[in-house]
This record gives structure tokens, C-alpha cells and sequence, in this order.
């Protein structure tokens, strides 16, 4: 009776003749590598010689034929101190030692991708594709082993996921992890942003932001990708981290890596198989981890393609150099929002000409001090539309009366409003029934309609409260309540699920307040207000994000009139403070932190700044929390954050 695994050898000696030559070459010059346990080498010459004969009981088995001559013809050659081990490789021309050790410059550019707060310690491998910096990078990896933490959005980026009990996950690429590395060698870094994370149907790609946050390291270099598809027959050379994998010949295995897994490998081989569709095949061996490996070009100097599947003892696939640096370039269209276009055949437009004459947000309104309106995140600031009546000291602002907005034209939301108030001359403007209309200066497609609004528990949000912009000189009414009129506008409104109203009696409250304190002077008030938007916001069936959390900045003057004074408040579950102590690595962030019911907090400027990207301008050298950072006790990386319940609680 044969032996399934002599068939099995016989039909990998079809397959891989010249390797399987290879290997006798080597036996014959005595050029065996030592192998996990032991086996008589003329026995396994023998077998080699008639692998179609029926192996007695003492001959090796058909997977200690196949790790050998995979050792001999693909060995995986370790990597220590950034240099290979070489070993004979008798199945590659006489000058391919050489050649690796050409390419020996791109080993510190390749990393194990490690996971944050997962079941599995790491999952991959990873190298750099673009240095920004000496302290940024973008490194791509597979889609498969980003998704292990993070899922994709819309926009084609990713966002990490929270594990089961609600700790958020991650990422680290180090740059290291070599055998007999010590500890203390680790060159870790922390993945920042997921910048693109591919489709199920697109290649197996995902593009990570690293940022190096320990002074004494530096990025390690990009590899240069190579502009053109791999040959047919190329000499090519796998860098990344084999892992044990039981789906394999365990004992087989087990001879070939001589049980050293999960360290820097480099495996030669060739290219079976040119780029066709952004495939290409090869055959250097390779396990689970080394999803995400390089695969160099020893013809070449530089990358010709990601790995990002295989069988073992059999093939591998990889997706082309080309595609990754269409990708890198942004030249492939990422699938687009399901957010809905249509506008409903009863809503208004008002016409760009009917704004003519409007102001818009006053910087100076309070006299004793500019306030300008703060720098958004480079995201948000390229998403901005453009009003078609726009002028170039804020070409973004759409102008009302007494106020003015940003919308991002990508999620057709406002991003930031910013409102002078004046208390002193408040005109009352009875409610009546409310007609939203869309703002004739921007497309309509880059506004939200009534269809965002049509669930029963998602409420139209003013950004700018309807009341504070209403104030005129006296007499002139008109005025105030076309600044009425003016918030009711697409433009000036956000989903907000009706859950938020158990906290907005209070949030609604805080300027009128503020502006009768005895702490701050007279009756003005410069307001900026913004929902925090996340990638992972809940979306509805017709396709409309809902952001759960909104914060505010009230500017005035101090008690003497002559200084200003800011505090800035957080309409939120708790998401932004969690984000913040998990930025900064502090342990309250998985020691039982829970997500509340909805309430206002006080945050500090400086905080809020952080947390959202937001550029206050200094404004934060105002803030009455700005002083507890001097304070003895405190505690750095710790947020300042006041939860609020009645107005009197406030730090002003």
C-alpha cells in the first residue's frame, strides 16, 4: 500500500524538479543543514533519488523529504543584527549571496505588527513604504491583518475596534523582534491612524501612520518600491516573521524552522508567476505571520510586491508594486457614501442673493481682544466647502447675521459655528413653525436634507442656538429676526439622536449663565460650537452619520473688562474624556471606565484641543482650568475635566 505521503512528495518532486536537484547536490558536497532531530542522509538521498517507491518503516516520511529540500532549495535564513545568516543555496545562481547581502540595508525598514489590548499578541508583518520624518511613516500590511483590530469606514480609512469589554485596540510595528534579541532592543512604534484599509474586494492592502514617540529612535527608511511588475523567474527575497502554523505538517515544520518562530526571516526564492490583475506568485517559503512581508527584488534594488497569501510547501501570492504605489498616490477610487442626495420636492433654497449684506462671525467683537476663529485639523480644514460669495479672510465661512458656519462639503454637516452674542440688546423672536431651508451659495448635495432627519429619534440640531444671534440696536427688529430666520439653515444643523436631550437642558443654559456672572464683564459673548465627528459614529439606514458628542468654547471678557476670559463644556457619554486618558497611556482608560448618560462637562481649552486637533490660538491662557497645571499635586497627562449638574458648578 503507498504511503499518502509519498504521493503527496512525489507530486511537490514534479513540481519543484530543479529544488529537488538542488538538494541531492547538496548531499552529494555534504552541504546538509542541520536539521530539528535527526536523519540518516543516505537514506534520505536514497528517497530523494525514487520518491515514487514505497518507503520502508525507517525511511523518513514524505514531510521530512519535503523540509529538507525546502531547507536546502528555500531555506528561511534567519536575521541577527540586521545581517542574514547565510546558509549554501544550491538552487540559486553563484551570486545571489551577494545580492542578499545588497539588500541587507532594507531589514530595519521591515517590523512585526503587534496588537493592543487583543487575544493575539501580534498578527503580521509590516514595512515602510513612505518616511514623512524622522519620526513619521506610512507602513503597509495586509487588510486581513489590520482587521484583526480595526474595521474600515467609509472614507476607505480604518478605525480600531474596542475588545469585548470595551477597551479600545491597537497597534505597534517593531522594528526588531530578531532571534536572540533582548528586550531592551525593541524598537517599538505606535500606530496613529489607519490611513486607508482596503475593500473585501480590492488587493489585500492597508496603509498605517506610525509616530515615533521615544526621542532616542528614528523612522527607519522607506523602501523604494519599484515602478514596473515582477519577470517571470525573478530572483526575489521575503522579509518578515514566520509564525508557528498548526495548519501545517507540524513535525515537517518543525525540521525546516528548526522550531524558531516569530522572528526576522529573509526566504529566497523566485517569482512563478508575473503580476497579472495585481497577483503575482512565488514560492519562497512562508507561514501565517508573514502576511504583510516585502518581497524584494535581488535583480534589483528595491520592492516589487506585498505578500499576502499561501500554501505552504506550494505557492504564494503577493499584490504588485505598481498597485501599492497607485494606492500610496491616492489614484485608486475608494466606494463612496451611502448618505443620501435627494432633496425632498417641499424644502426651500434660499438664493445665494438673498445673503447679500451679511456680516458673518465678528473677530473682534469684544473690543479688548481678538478672537479669531480657531484652525481646524488638516482633514476637516480640506473638506470645507466653499461658498460661491466667498472672501479671502475666511473663504470658508458661509456669513449670517452675527454669526458664521463651516461645513464639511464631504459630510455635508456643519464642523464649526462661531456666534457673537449680545445680551445686552436681545431682541425676543417668538417661536413659530420651522422651515429649514438649504443655503443657495453651496450645492445642495453638500448639505443635509429633511431624509437625514426622517427617523423619529434623530432631532435637527441648531449649532448656533436659534436665540443668541438675535440682538440689534434698538428699534430694528428686522434685523434679529433675519438672524433668526438665518439659523434656521441646513448649514447651521447636525443629527442629534433625541438620547442627548436628557443633557441639554443644561448645555443650552450655559451662556446666559455665563454672561450673568459676576466673574465676567458685560454682556458679550463670542460662542464656538462643533460636533465631534468619529469614523465609527452609529450610522442610519439612509446612510446618515450621527456624532454623539459636541462641544462649545464661550469666550468674554473678565471680571476688570480688560482681559479676556475662556471656558469650553462637553455635551457627551464620556467617549472624548476615554479617548483622551488612552492617548496618554493612563490606567483609568481600562480600569472599569464606563460610558454614562449624557451630561455637560467642563473641559480644559487645552484639553479639548488635544482631543479634537482643534487650534484655539492661545485662547487657553484664559481658561481658569489652565492655572490647575501649576498647582502642586497635580498630575501630568491627567484631563481636566468637571462634570457639570447645575450652573453653579462652573469654574469660572
Amino acid at each position: 500500500m503507498v504511503d499518502t505521503r509519498t504521493q503527496t512528495f512525489e507530486e511537490f518532486s514534479a513540481r519543484n524538479p530543479d529544488m529537488v536537484r538542488a538538494a541531492l547536490r547538496a548531499i552529494d558536497k555534504g552541504n546538509v543543514p542541520k536539521l530539528a532531530g535527526t536523519l540518516n542522509v543516505d537514506k534520505v538521498a536514497e528517497a530523494l533519488k525514487k520518491p515514487g517507491q514505497v518507503l520502508e518503516s525507517n525511511f523518513p516520511v514524505a514531510g521530512d523529504l519535503e523540509a529538507i529540500v525546502r531547507l536546502i532549495g528555500r531555506p528561511p535564513l534567519l536575521v541577527q543584527n540586521n545581517t542574514v545568516v547565510l546558509e549554501p543555496l544550491e538552487d540559486f545562481p553563484s551570486d545571489t549571496d551577494a545580492r542578499i547581502r545588497a539588500a541587507e540595508k532594507w531589514l530595519p525598514s521591515v517590523g512585526r505588527v503587534e496588537f493592543i489590548n487583543h487575544d493575539m499578541r501580534w498578527g503580521g508583518t509590516g514595512w515602510v513604504v513612505h518616511r514623512v520624518s524622522d519620526g513619521e511613516a506610512i507602513v503597509v500590511t495586509n487588510r486581513h491583518v489590520a482587521k484583526l483590530v480595526a474595521r474600515r469606514a467609509e472614507t476607505g480609512a480604518g478605525v480600531f475596534m474596542r475588545s469585548p469589554t470595551g477597551i479600545l485596540m491597537g497597534m505597534i510595528v517593531d522594528f526588531n523582534e530578531e532571534a536572540g534579541a533582548r528586550a531592551q532592543d525593541s524598537r517599538e512604534v505606535h500606530v496613529t491612524k489607519i490611513k486607508y484599509l482596503a475593500d473585501d474586494t480590492a488587493a489585500d492592502v492597508a496603509l498605517i501612520e506610525l509616530t515615533i514617540d521615544r526621542g532616542n529612535l528614528k523612522m527607519p527608511a522607506a523602501i523604494n518600491l519599484l515602478d514596473r511588475n515582477a519577470r517571470d523567474r525573478e530572483r526575489i527575497a521575503l522579509v518578515g516573521y514566520p509564525a508557528y502554523d498548526t495548519r501545517n505538517d507540524t513535525a515537517a515544520m518543525s525540521r525546516y524552522f528548526r522550531d524558531i518562530y516569530d522572528v526576522k526571516r529573509l526566504a529566497p526564492g523566485y517569482v512563478i508567476k508575473p503580476a497579472v490583475n495585481a497577483v503575482l506568485g512565488h514560492d519562497a517559503t512562508t507561514l501565517g505571520g508573514n502576511s504583510g512581508s516585502v518581497l524584494l527584488s535581488l535583480e534589483e534594488d528595491g520592492a516589487i510586491g506585498l505578500h499576502f497569501a499561501g500554501v505552504y510547501g506550494s505557492h504564494n501570492s503577493a499584490v504588485s508594486a505598481p498597485t501599492l504605489q497607485k494606492l500610496l498616490n491616492g489614484r485608486i477610487v475608494v466606494p463612496g457614501s451611502s448618505i443620501v442626495d435627494q432633496i425632498s420636492v417641499n424644502e426651500a433654497v434660499s438664493a445665494a442673493t438673498s445673503f447679500v449684506g451679511r456680516a458673518g462671525y465678528n473677530p473682534a467683537f469684544l473690543e479688548k481682544g481678538t478672537v479669531v476663529w480657531p484652525r481646524l485639523p488638516e482633514e476637516l480644514q480640506a473638506e470645507l466647502a466653499i461658498p460661491s460669495d466667498s472672501q479671502p479672510a475666511n473663504p470658508h465661512e458661509l456669513r449670517y447675521t452675527h454669526f458664521g458656519v463651516l461645513v464639511s462639503a464631504a459630510k455635508k454637516l456643519p464642523v464649526l459655528t462661531a456666534v457673537n452674542i449680545d445680551g445686552s440688546r436681545s431682541v425676543r423672536i417668538k417661536r413659530g413653525k420651522d422651515k429649514w431651508a438649504f443655503d443657495g451659495r453651496i450645492p445642495t448635495t453638500q448639505q443635509m436634507g429633511e431624509p437625514a432627519y426622517a427617523d423619529a429619534s434623530i432631532d435637527r440640531g441648531h449649532m448656533v442656538r436659534r436665540e443668541d444671534p438675535n440682538w440689534s440696536d434698538e428699534g430694528n427688529e428686522a434685523e434679529s429676526r433675519q438672524a433668526n430666520d438665518d439659523t434656521f439653515h441646513f448649514t447651521n444643523c447636525a443629527p442629534q439622536h433625541s438620547s442627548l436631550n436628557q443633557g441639554k437642558a443644561l448645555w443650552q443654559g450655559l451662556e446666559n449663565y455665563i454672561l450673568d456672572s459676576s466673574r465676567t464683564h458685560g454682556f458679550r459673548a463670542c460662542v464656538f460650537t462643533a460636533p465631534v465627528y468619529r469614523e465609527n459614529d452609529p450610522q442610519l439606514d439612509a446612510g446618515v452619520k450621527v456624532p454623539l458628542e459636541f462641544w462649545k468654547v464661550v469666550v468674554t471678557l473678565d471680571e476688570t473688562g480688560q482681559s479676556l476670559h475662556a471656558t469650553a463644556y462637553l455635551l457627551s457619554q464620556g467617549q472624548l474624556i476615554r479617548d483622551l486618558l488612552e492617548r496618554r497611556h493612563r490606567a483609568e482608560a481600562v480600569e472599569g471606565f464606563v460610558l454614562g448618560p449624557y451630561r455637560t462637562f467642563q473641559i480644559s481649552i487645552s484639553d479639548l484641543a488635544d482631543a479634537t486637533g482643534f487650534d484655539f490660538n492661545g485662547i487657553e491662557n484664559y481658561d481658569p482650568l489652565h492655572k490647575a497645571r501649576t498647582q502642586d499635586g497635580f498630575e501630568s497627562g491627567q484631563p481636566i475635566v468637571v462634570p457639570i449638574y447645575a450652573p453653579d458648578q462652573l469654574i469660572l
